[in-house]
């Protein structure tokens, strides 16, 4: 019996389980509980099933995640820019990875439960414990992202913080010019006002979550690395420009 499986070996009926039981919990707390506002949904329609990289601004460690999952599940099946009845959880897009520090992954069950829906739990070069460090990138993380970019669609955090406006990483622009992936920036808000930072305690009700998907990215992948992340910091609005508007609008 042929048994299908994903690019790292996790057995693709399991996780089409844990994502209907989740997605359900989610579609819950996200678009009952607080309310949810899709933008741009139809720029992932046509998109390949393979080498597909998001980049996305960050609020929560899993909420933000947990989203995208119920967004792209909805899209897979016909819902554009709307969340409605989740009978699309039925069929969700099982391909589908996000990259993820292992310290964050290993913190918990739920983290646990996590990494098999799709983390690719890689090592952070600039911080470890709660201390800032300085080690080089391991390669082999370098390649599981190559992995499931061959695979399916990957989602990535460029700042690899919650903290908004954060300098990108250098690392991302190195991932994109050398596996030279359609990019497609998203933008979010309310996650961080409605959830805890880990984004498992609900910290407000009635929320607006905000999901804005841009088309992809026009890139010149010759591009040095750090010419690449420049240019994704602006098209996910975490560069200095936006923090000023940003404090404009919410003086607060």
């Amino acid at each position: 019996m042929f048994i299908k499986r994903d690019a790292f070996g996790k057995l693709l009926f399991i996780k089409r389980l844990m994502i209907l039981f989740f997605g359900v919990i989610v579609y819950y707390r996200h678009n009952v509980i607080n309310k949810t506002k899709l933008e741009g949904v139809e720029n992932l329609l046509g998109l390949p099933n393979q080498r597909v990289l998001f980049v996305s601004n960050h609020q929560t460690y899993f909420s933000d995640v947990a989203m995208f999952f119920l967004v792209f599940a909805a899209a897979k099946n016909g819902f554009i820019n709307k969340l409605k009845y989740p009978w699309y959880l039925l069929n969700p897009r099982l391909r589908l990875y996000f990259v993820a520090a292992v310290e964050t992954m290993k913190a918990g069950l739920l983290p646990k439960i996590f990494t098999y829906a799709g983390s690719i739990s890689i090592k952070r070069t600039w911080r470890a414990s709660g201390q800032d460090v300085k080690r080089q990138v391991d390669l082999k993380d370098i390649t599981k992202i190559g992995d499931a970019l061959n695979d399916g669609w990957v989602i990535t955090f460029p700042q690899g913080t919650t903290t908004p406006f954060k300098q990108g990483r250098k690392g991302t622009g190195f991932l994109i010019k050398k596996f030279q992936p359609i990019v497609v920036p998203i933008v979010i808000d309310g996650f961080r006002r409605a959830f805890d930072k880990k984004g498992l305690r609900l910290k407000k009700k009635g929320v607006t979550l905000s999901v804005r998907i841009k088309e992809p990215m026009k890139i010149d992948y010759s591009l040095e690395a750090e010419e690449i992340i420049l240019k994704v910091m602006d098209a996910i609005e975490q560069t200095p420009d936006y923090s000023y508007f940003s404090l404009n609008e919410n003086p607060n």
